[in-house]
């Protein structure tokens, strides 16, 4: 029997640490310790510059592509508006959620973690004040795409690939060439993507190898302390803000809500994938919470891949989980940053298992932290991934809801 991805990510997980362990034992001065350090050393960067590779192509083709799908058609003018409002507030509160919690327990504060240490020293000779960071931050958002794509830059490149999306809503079937030609680029780039994965478990076992051989296992608390922080926030979110949100806007009581969409996120949870629960998703929307089809199968595709409460939640926690291991202080500016590009990154994450992995890079990138911090946050995300995907397509059916209640939808 074959085993699953996230399985070989666990095996290759655990033997990391395992061999890690060994090599700990063993000590710099036996010539097998620098011997494995530089091969695990050389593996765990191919697979880092791998993902760094198909980064750029998977930010660009996303997000043009995923706010190109927001289009209107005459009636449902008003309903992409709401859908629209909706899928830029629920995020942003998930964010600010997941910041506040970090800040107030600050798991993994006051460790050294000796592979993040160049990273380090390279953030703070570059740490300017706040108003200093504001100006070059704003300076640096538009410039040329070619030059912004061959240089890496995560974040001029976003902001041409959102405006590419409006433009493509604006001259609908004008471009409707060009559309179809991103939306098979990112076909082809999620293929890739999938290539570069089933790579994950070599790359992981290395970096954890690595990891484990050169660095006090002290941090193994901090990261059961990072995993109770992100679970609670996340069940927060899901349970109080959410249901809160809707009982304010809609008066549906959360008993109600749950118990009509008891289905969806059993399987949200069983599955990991908004995607893939989509079927279930609309089926127990329409059927058992009675929203309008059309609300329905416009709210929910799209939240599948747009609306990912969870997700964003996650990726600003995890940002200042790696900060906190590398030594570094992130001003609230900077925190701000981490905020909006969590909430994009959510955007551009495909509903599949595990895919805020990938978009988790832009995310440390965007204010120069370390993405060789994946190898500590793989091995964890599988479980993590069941409860905020659960949240994720939770956030969709509550969408519709609201959606329904404010349009000439409503019945």
């Amino acid at each position: 029997m074959k085993l699953s991805l996230n399985t070989q990510i666990a095996i290759g997980a655990i033997l990391g640490v395992i061999f890690g362990l060994y090599l700990h034992s063993l000590g710099p001065q036996d010539p097998a310790f620098s011997l494995w350090i530089s091969i695990s050393e050389t593996v765990g960067g191919i697979f880092v510059d791998l993902l760094k590779m198909i980064l750029i192509p998977l930010v660009f083709t996303s997000i043009s592509v995923g706010i190109a799908n927001l289009r209107a058609h005459q009636e449902m003018d008003r309903v992409w508006k709401i859908t629209l409002i909706y899928f830029l507030a629920s995020p942003t509160l998930a964010v600010i959620l997941g910041l506040t919690v970090m800040n107030l327990f600050t798991p993994g504060a006051d460790l050294k973690i000796a592979m993040f240490q160049d990273t380090m020293s390279t953030f703070q000779a570059s740490n300017v004040s706040a108003g200093h960071f504001i100006k070059t931050f704003l300076s640096g958002l538009f410039m040329n795409p070619f030059k912004a794509m061959a240089q890496g830059d995560v974040f001029a490149t976003l902001i041409f690939a959102v405006f590419l999306g409006i433009a493509l809503i604006k001259l609908n079937e004008r471009a409707k060439t060009l559309k179809e030609i991103l939306v098979q680029g990112f076909d082809v780039i999620m293929l890739i993507v999938n290539w570069i994965m089933r790579l994950a478990p070599i790359g992981i076992m290395a970096l954890l190898t690595k990891l484990i051989a050169t660095q006090e296992t002290t941090f193994l608390v901090s990261l059961s302390k990072f995993v109770a922080v992100v679970v609670g926030s996340t069940l927060f979110h899901g349970i109080v803000t959410l249901p809160g949100f809707l009982y304010l806007l809609t008066d549906v009581t959360p008993l109600t809500f749950f118990k009509g969409m008891r289905e969806a996120l059993v399987t949200a949870f069983a599955t990991s994938s908004s995607s893939a629960t989509l079927p279930v998703s609309m089926k127990c929307v329409t059927e058992n919470l009675k929203v309008d089809k059309d609300i329905v199968g416009f709210v929910l595709p799209l939240g599948a891949t747009a609306n990912m409460d969870g997700t964003a939640l996650y990726e600003a926690a995890a940002a200042l989980f790696v900060a906190n291991l590398a030594g570094i202080h992130l001003t609230i500016v900077q925190q701000v940053v981490v905020c909006l590009m969590a909430i994009i990154a959510s955007i551009g994450a495909p509903g599949i298992p595990s895919a805020g992995m990938v978009t988790m890079i832009m995310v440390l990138q965007s204010v120069g932290l370390p993405i060789e911090a994946i190898a500590i946050l793989l091995p964890i995300d599988r479980p993590l991934d069941a409860i905020r995907t659960a949240v994720n397509v939770e956030g969709d059916g509550i969408c519709s809801l609201i959606v329904q209640k404010y349009t000439s939808k409503n019945r």
